[in-house]
């Protein structure tokens, strides 16, 4: 979702980029009822983490009119009894957004859908295009108007495109999106809907998660492997897939996925350069993903888990007490507490009822919003030797403010231990990191930084170990490989110059 505009220079921390979501019924469900986008609107509500700007859903009852529903905000408040139940059909596909370059705003709100003069298509994409200048100039090369600065839209144009081998009977669909494929080399999942079936495309290098699930009945024997399903679905995370779903597969790095009424079939497999590794995100595993998620065969949970393990032997020190900041460095620091044989417990409690601020951050807003985010547990702070576990840090700004909260509470020693490398460089390929001067560790070390938020010490896991942890339990002889750009500057694809960022 990308270009033109600036980043936001108000966010204090990471934001991702977006979900994508797809349903289909195994056989011709009653186009006048909305179970599929109710579906939809499930699988959203569980993606939700990806992205809080916008979301939409577009289904197809069998004709070339799609329903379309979309808006800002969360799904809760976007989606509702009355809007669902005029989104007919038996299949369809859904995105919730966060939005990386192109600005916040209703007319960037996807699925997008355009009329070409072979019927309706729709589309909605997780990730950016590292060469969207380019790719905008050919497609309005060719007389093609655009109505935003998102590249979800140029993808949906150029899909519209007759590829250079020409058509015979008609669009070839799988051709094309081969050819858009070619042309982009990442970073993207993307989820494309035509009247009576739906497209699944997963970059090359496979940077952005994409994966397969299926719609099984509702009183469903779970011992039976063979229980026949009754649609089919995808997702940027298996987490989505809920109690009468079940996961089945990733979609490969540069696989085109084919679902319609009858079943799943590959149609084609893209393939990256011979000599370019898989790049799948690593911060997926590090902050993005839930950690029920799973990833090249493991549980997003034990990755955290092992990140954990490593930082304590990479980076032990006495204590009395383990915690984290929650949520997402609880799994990182059970493995840490396994790992050092120090007790567990909870050392700030969080306040989940605390939305996005949208104040100027200066040092005393952002305590204040620091405060009423966090509370401190007294009674396993006072007077201990605490080791609080963060997942990352990225621009240095809440951490501070966290420490002081935890020596007002009592604490006789603050240990800080990062679940992941420093951030040192930003990222093209979806996820909004801060440029090079915003990000702390261009600007300081470890010790620098332990000084400047009050820390007795702080220690970041170094790339090797956030590596090794990854990899651990990917089966042998897998394929395997992770973009780590935003920790080394070493990009899976040279950066174009037009980069506008």
């Amino acid at each position: 979702m990308s270009s033109g505009a600036p980043r936001d220079e108000f966010s204090t921390g990471l934001t991702h980029e977006c979900g994508v979501f797809a349903a289909i019924g195994a056989t011709e469900w009653l186009t006048g009822n909305a179970d599929i986008a109710q579906i939809i609107c499930i699988g959203l509500e569980a993606l939700q983490h990806r992205g809080q700007e916008s979301c939409g859903v577009v289904t197809s009852d069998g004709s070339n009119e799609f329903h379309i529903h979309k808006g800002m905000g969360l799904v809760k408040n976007v989606f509702n009894k009355d809007n669902i139940g005029k989104l007919r059909g038996s299949l369809g596909i859904g995105h919730t957004r966060y939005a990386t370059r192109a600005a916040s705003a209703a007319v960037n709100c996807q699925p997008f859908v355009v009329h070409s003069m072979h019927g309706s298509l729709a589309t909605a994409h997780n990730g950016e295009l590292v060469n969207c200048s380019s790719l905008r100039k050919m497609v309005l090369d060719r007389g093609v108007g655009l109505s935003t600065h998102s590249d979800s839209e140029i993808i949906t144009q150029a899909l519209c495109l007759i590829p250079p081998e020409g058509e015979v009977n008609g669009p070839d669909w799988p051709a094309r999106i081969r050819h858009l494929m070619q042309l982009a080399p990442l970073s993207y999942s993307v989820v494309l809907m035509l009247k009576d079936r739906i497209y699944a495309m997963r970059d090359p290098y496979g940077n952005r998660p994409l994966c397969l699930g299926k719609i099984l009945p509702p009183n469903y024997d779970a011992e039976n492997e063979d229980v026949q399903p009754e649609g089919w679905l995808v997702s940027s995370e298996s987490c989505a897939f809920l109690t009468i779903t079940r996961y089945v597969r990733e979609v490969l790095p540069g696989e085109i996925i084919e679902m319609t009424h009858q079943g799943v079939r590959t149609v084609d497999i893209v393939r990256r350069p011979a000599d370019k590794q898989l790049a799948f995100c690593i911060f997926e595993y590090v902050y993005f993903a839930r950690p029920n998620s799973i990833f090249e065969g493991q549980e997003v949970y034990s990755v955290r888990s092992h990140c954990g393990r490593q930082l304590a032997i990479e980076h032990p020190v006495e204590a009395d007490i383990v915690g984290s900041v929650p949520e997402s460095g609880n799994a990182a620091a059970f493995g840490y507490s396994k790992e050092s044989k120090l007790p567990m417990g909870e050392l700030l409690t969080k306040n989940t009822y605390v939305g996005r601020t949208f104040i100027q951050p200066t040092n005393r807003l952002r305590q204040l919003n620091v405060a009423l985010k966090f509370s401190p547990i007294g009674t396993n702070v006072k007077g201990k030797r605490i080791i609080l576990i963060d997942d990352s840090i990225v621009r240095g700004n809440t951490i501070g403010p966290i420490i002081k909260l935890l020596r007002r509470a009592g604490a006789k020693e603050v240990h800080i231990r990062v679940a992941s490398p420093p951030l040192k460089y930003p990222c093209y390929m979806g996820i909004n990191i801060p440029t090079k001067e915003e990000l702390i560790a261009n600007d300081l070390d470890s010790k620098s930084l332990a000084s400047k938020v009050g820390a007795d010490s702080l220690e970041y896991l170094s790339v090797e170990g956030l590596v090794k942890a990854v990899q651990r339990n990917i089966e042998k002889g897998a394929d395997k490989g992770h973009c780590t750009a935003c920790l080394t500057g070493e990009y899976p694809e040279q950066i174009p110059n037009e980069l506008d960022w």
